[in-house]
């Protein structure tokens, strides 16, 4: 055994207190670093989890069963976002294209089958006579001049339908030269058939004024 003097216990003391301290900050350091970590790598998942970049979002209308708004994977095209939307029995898929590929915040319009056309009211061979509205009995010649003599110019050109017409039978009707019946025949590829014969007007350079002169001649 040896024994220490007073100043050497102090010395003693006081390294023993420095190594005990230091390692305590160690220690304490440590945990704290390690009680940090989780929150961290919580955080990045949460960060990285959003689809932007990844999704295409689209709007789905028209002949479907669940109209509104979906999330596709990028490069999924038209086919994708109608069968998500489900087309109805009378939706005419052969009108679109659905090879198409999905652009972010496209409207795709999946259009209606159109009726068969018919002459509803056309007079048979066997109406003998016409009543007027004094209630005398025209005969059927009379009624067909009366109404050629009241009929406007147009009323004998036959009527384009504009959803199924060429580029020669576009051209036919007044004021829609090459450019024009190329422009319609773009227009109803990438959109769809026309619903009605006024939304001719959504084709560029053609107005009011132009439909004006076209109402009369064309059909859907």
């Amino acid at each position: 055994m040896f024994s220490l003097d007073r100043r050497q216990q102090l010395i003693l003391l006081v390294a023993m207190a420095v190594v005990l301290f230091g390692a305590g900050y160690k220690y304490a350091r440590w945990q704290g670093e390690r009680m940090q970590t989780p929150a961290v790598e919580r955080a990045v998942p949460a960060e990285s989890s959003g689809k932007t970049g990844q999704d295409v979002v689209v709007h789905v209308g028209g002949a479907v069963e669940k109209p509104g708004v979906y999330h596709l994977p990028r490069g999924s095209r038209v086919n994708d976002a109608v069968l998500k939307a489900g087309a109805l029995p009378d939706a005419d898929l052969n009108a679109m294209n659905l090879a198409a590929v999905l652009a972010d915040g496209q409207k795709i319009t999946v259009p209606f089958r159109l009726p068969s056309s018919g002459t509803p009211g056309a007079s048979g061979p066997g109406n003998a006579s016409i009543t007027s509205r004094a209630g005398d009995v025209v005969r059927p010649d009379s009624a067909a001049n009366s109404l050629k003599s009241n009929s406007s110019p147009l009323a004998g050109s036959p009527q384009v339908n504009i959803n199924t017409a060429s580029r020669q039978e576009l051209e036919s009707l007044p004021g829609i030269g090459p450019a024009l019946a190329e422009r319609i025949i773009e227009y109803r590829e990438k959109n769809g058939p026309f619903l009605t014969p006024e939304d001719i007007k959504n084709v560029s350079g053609i107005g009011e004024k132009k439909y004006e002169q076209l109402k009369d001649r064309i059909t859907i």
